[in-house]
C-alpha cells in the first residue's frame, strides 16, 4: 500500500482497563482497523494521564497503575478513517476520538524497499 500527501490521523484514548468482550479494547480496535485494511495502527501506553474524571492515573501508584492512558493512533486516507468511525462508535463508551488533518512524506516498508538496517 502507497500513502502520500493528505491523510487524516485518528487518535482513540481510553483506559488500557478496558475491555471489549474479556479481551483489551486496544486490541479489538486494532484487530478491527487491520480487518478493514487501514494503513496501520499503534498502541502506545501511556504512564500519567487524566481525563473527564479529573483524576490523575499514574504508574507511580500501583493501586491506580491498571487505570493507566492508552492511545491507538492510525493514519490513514480520510475515506478510509472516516468510514472506520462507525467501528469505534460500538467500541468506544468511554474515552476520547480525535480525527486531525495531516500531511504523510514517508511510508514506506521493508516489503515495498525501504531503508533495511546495515
Amino acid at each position: 500500500m502507497t500513502l502520500s500527501g493528505p491523510a487524516l490521523r485518528l487518535m482513540v484514548l481510553i483506559k488500557e482497563s478496558d475491555q471489549w468482550h474479556h479481551r483489551p479494547l486496544y486490541t479489538e480496535i486494532v484487530h478491527r482497523a487491520h480487518a478493514a485494511g487501514l494503513a496501520g495502527a499503534s498502541v502506545f501506553h501511556g504512564i500519567e494521564g487524566f481525563g473527564k474524571s479529573e483524576r490523575i492515573h499514574t504508574s507511580r501508584i500501583l493501586s491506580l497503575a491498571d487505570d493507566l492512558p492508552c492511545a491507538i493512533v492510525i493514519v490513514d486516507r480520510e475515506d478510509a478513517v472516516r468510514d472506520f468511525l462507525p467501528v469505534l462508535d460500538e467500541l468506544v463508551t468511554e474515552g476520547l476520538v480525535t480525527v486531525e488533518p495531516v500531511e504523510v512524506v514517508r511510508y514506506v516498508s521493508r516489503a515495498d524497499g525501504g531503508d533495511r538496517p546495515s
